[in-house]
């Protein structure tokens, strides 16, 4: 069988890149623009900002293509850039975080979905702290008063489904760590959620 017409992997590409080959990281580039700028996009609220963050990932990623450990996800690797760069930005710059029904800002229905926060997992109760959906507001507000490392795990977890183990991989943590700052960002959002009314 001729193999071509094969789609290369991420793993291909970035070798190639690695070997100067620039349309393989524009090949990278176009896989990877949308899910990097919506990352971001959810953790910042504001779409330039978020244009900017996922132009300086891409600058950093291309400038340290050869630092890419092939044993890992191509995605795991843009995604950890992505991540620490943001959270060094919010680290300096507090920003609140996207509703979880999709930013305002958001300028087209796509992208609203891309940066609308799912709590829900086949595997995990987020129930146990979001009693009732009608709080939306008050759990936006709650999200993003959280530490950036546990609003990162949030959204890793929540909004993008990845496993503590690929969460330990971007954000380059120890799979323990990911599991306590997730418990932690729960009970500080079911402690800043507690003396709500649902109804009220």
């Amino acid at each position: 069988m001729p193999i071509d017409n094969s789609v290369p992997s991420d793993k291909t590409l970035a070798a190639q890149a690695v070997a100067g080959r620039q349309s393989a990281f524009r090949e990278l580039l176009s896989r990877y623009e949308k899910p990097v700028f919506a990352l971001v996009y959810r953790m910042v609220r504001d779409r330039a900002l978020a244009e900017d963050l996922a132009q300086e990932t891409f600058i950093r990623a291309f400038n340290a293509i050869a630092s890419y450990n092939h044993r890992y996800k191509f995605s795991s690797w843009i995604f950890k850039i992505a991540n620490n760069l943001t959270i060094d930005y919010l680290r300096k710059k507090r920003l609140d975080t996207v509703s979880i029904h999709g930013s305002h800002h958001a300028v087209t229905k796509d992208e609203q979905a891309r940066t609308s926060l799912e709590l829900e997992s086949p595997d995990e109760r987020p129930d146990a702290y979001v009693e009732n959906m009608e709080l939306g507001s008050e759990i936006e507000a709650a999200i993003g008063r959280l530490r950036p490392e546990y609003k990162s795990v949030t959204l890793l977890r929540h909004v993008e489904g990845y496993s503590y183990k690929e969460i330990a991989e971007i954000m380059d943590l120890p799979l323990g760590t990911v599991k306590t700052y997730i418990h932690r960002a729960r009970l500080e959002l079911q402690e800043t959620l507690a003396h709500l009314d649902p109804r009220s």
